[in-house]
């Protein structure tokens, strides 16, 4: 079944599998004692509230994002204010809520949660990213995602174009496939940036991997992140990380400037790239630092200790 419809989200994909949980809970929902769920794609969270005075289970809910009522409307038109009440409907459900950033935790208490969410701050599956202690030469810039717009790469062109200006042997490859892939091309080719601009687009994750380890730089200039799972690959490789001040962008979190990458101030391309001419500047002391707050922070950024405190409140509930 296609999950994407003109570069969005189909809506039946997710109401079909809410209607599924419905009536797995129906039939089995007495023999557990916890529903642990994500919060998207929502019609499962409220199939469970629903069945939870018959099952009698408890429940608890990942938030791993909350949008704002803008991107609702911005993603859905007209049909953005049916999702921003689905979306507070849900967070009115009596439930343990786990967020995975300061952001999304406090917009949570904002559209209606009971109790203060749990924040949890690991996700990283695994450390074992391959790490050198030098940039490739000549020095090159990294993105890897999606072609999407709120990915913002048309930015990040613009922002290249001003480092280059200032640093002709500056190389970037942008890696990844999507609906902004022709116009980010064309727009390369228009600005005489081709020879210094490589777009692979899908390739083997064994070139990626390479790509990412002697980055100068990655780069992420996206207006929205839920998290931010690519800085903490970015830190894991020893490699500095690039991100965007901005409303709906939890990764900043992530970033310590100076001590594992920058945070441009603002959406411009003067802005983006003085922090990437930063990383170039930073050279090896740069990458240290980096692999230093990765080891630092091995621990908390970890999907088992985020497991571990999820465990924990589960056997909590149990006793109580």
């Amino acid at each position: 079944m296609p999950l994407y419809r003109n570069g969005k989200r189909r809506i039946w994909p997710p109401i079909r599998f809410g209607i599924g949980v419905f009536f797995h809970l129906l039939r089995h929902g007495r023999r557990y004692d916890r529903v642990h769920t994500a919060s998207f794609p929502f019609f499962s969270l409220l199939a469970a509230a629903v069945l939870r005075p018959i099952g009698r289970f408890t429940i608890a809910v990942d938030w791993l994002g909350v949008w704002s009522r803008g991107y609702w409307d911005e993603y859905l038109g007209r049909l953005g204010a049916v999702g921003w009440c689905i979306q507070r409907l849900c967070a009115k459900v009596s439930q343990t809520a786990y967020s995975f950033s300061a952001l999304h935790r406090s917009r949570l208490s904002e559209i209606g949660l009971e109790s203060f969410a749990v924040l949890l701050t690991g996700l990283d599956t695994s450390g074992n990213y391959r790490s050198q202690s030098e940039a490739a030469t000549p020095a090159t810039i990294v993105y890897a995602g999606r072609f999407i717009p709120e990915k913002r790469l048309s930015l990040l062109i613009d922002a290249l174009a001003v480092a280059m200006e200032r640093h002709p042997a500056l190389r970037a490859t942008l890696f990844g496939q999507g609906p902004d892939h022709a116009a980010i091309s064309a727009k390369i080719a228009r600005l005489g940036l081709s020879e210094w601009i490589a777009l692979p687009g899908f390739v083997d994750q064994s070139v990626v991997e390479d790509g990412m380890a002697g980055a100068t730089a990655i780069v992420q200039p996206s207006a929205r992140e839920s998290y931010g799972m690519g800085v903490v690959e970015a830190s894991a490789r020893g490699v500095p990380v690039v991100v965007v001040v901005g409303p709906d962008n939890a990764a900043v979190e992530l970033v310590e400037p100076g001590d594992n990458g920058f945070v441009a101030a603002d959406d411009t391309p003067a802005a983006l790239a003085e922090p990437i001419m930063a990383c170039d500047r930073g050279g090896p002391a740069l990458r240290a630092a980096t692999r230093e707050w990765y080891a630092r922070n091995q621990t908390r950024l970890s999907i088992e200790a985020s497991t571990e405190r999820v465990l924990a409140d589960a056997a909590a509930a149990f006793q109580s």
